[in-house]
């Protein structure tokens, strides 16, 4: 049990770093190589930043524990939007500018219909999990196009200004690319094979660890970022973040985890998390939108909100442990 213990705590303390290192180094590169800062920031960032999920819940499923894999996915979008969102507005209120992310957010909310519509019949089969990867595909082709066709937006403004204050060589930037790439994986090997035997221990479900333990960890990197973004008034890059993470984590960790291994879901998948995932994220559209010309925000009380939500929904998970 001490092993499993930390290999967990080991493993997350890695996973952040690394995942840090990786982001850094991939958003230098990128920048080096002439990409747009506004591309850098709804492409590159958004793929490091979900880098965790993905290599979690890959090796979670070729090891035979989708349940794990699935719960790490949801999971991190409730902590995305509850829990991070939530602590950065009651830092510092959020306010929406980026038209982008507008036309991001009910890309999302469609997203939690799709993804609902796959766990209804208590199954993501590998072709389901292939429709996800060309959705994943078309919105990356077309969030690349959006990057080069809008010259000019707030989220590329805040993502210039930041890359201009961590400046790097492009031989250093490479070296962090690759090393955290290497370290992510083994982290994230040891991060599983600690959740695993944990839940085993307690006879807890894969998918309980993967919504709470797993989730929270590979969420750090988001919670990170989008704290430090806020406490800069760097509004767009919080929320670019989370809604650039939660696309990633519907998409492309639950699709490559399913072509992996076909996922059995649990009922309770549909009735407790997707629902709560799908409020939520129904939720900040209607925070965040904006109407009649003024920009959308998540202030302080709203903040609040989302991080009770998050308290009550994880409450709600360890009575039914302690239940059982």
């Amino acid at each position: 049990m001490l092993m499993s213990i930390t290999a967990i705590i080991v493993g997350l303390i890695l996973l952040v770093w690394s995942a840090d290192r990786f982001v850094e180094g991939s958003a230098t590169v990128a920048g080096h190589f002439g990409m747009p800062p506004l591309l850098i920031g709804m492409v590159v960032i958004g793929f490091g930043t979900s880098a965790p999920e993905m290599v979690v819940s890959a090796i979670a499923a070729t090891q035979g524990n989708p349940g794990l894999a699935l719960g790490n996915a949801y999971g991190s979008n409730i902590t995305n939007i509850a829990l991070i969102i939530g602590v950065t507005a009651l830092i510092s209120p959020i306010i929406v500018h980026s038209q982008i992310l507008k036309k991001e957010l009910p890309i999302l909310t469609g997203l939690m219909a799709l993804s609902a519509w796959q766990v209804w019949d208590g199954h993501i089969t590998r072709i389901e999990a292939i429709v996800l990867l060309l959705v994943f595909v078309v919105l990356m082709s077309w969030t690349i196009w959006q990057g080069l066709a809008k010259k000019t937006d707030a989220l590329g403004q805040e993502i210039e200004q930041e890359m201009a204050q961590r400046s790097m060589s492009t031989g250093r930037a490479t070296f962090w690319l690759v090393t955290g790439l290497l370290l992510l994986v083994g982290s994230s090997r040891m991060l599983v094979w600690g959740a695993v035997n944990i839940a085993q221990l307690f006879g807890v479900s894969d998918l309980i660890i993967g919504l709470t333990i797993v989730a929270i960890g590979t969420s750090l990197p988001e919670l990170a970022s989008s704290v430090i973004a806020a406490r800069k008034g760097e509004h767009d890059l919080a929320l670019g973040n989370i809604l650039g993470s939660n696309l990633f984590n519907t998409l492309a960790v639950v699709g490559i985890a399913g072509v992996i291994q076909p996922m059995a879901v649990a009922p309770e998948v549909l009735s407790r998390d997707m629902l709560v995932m799908s409020l939520l994220t129904v939720s900040l559209f209607a925070i965040c939108y904006g109407f009649k010309g003024r920009p959308g925000r998540v202030n302080r009380i709203e903040g609040l909100l989302l991080l009770a939500a998050y308290l009550g929904y994880n409450l709600y998970l360890i009575t039914n442990i302690i239940g059982n």
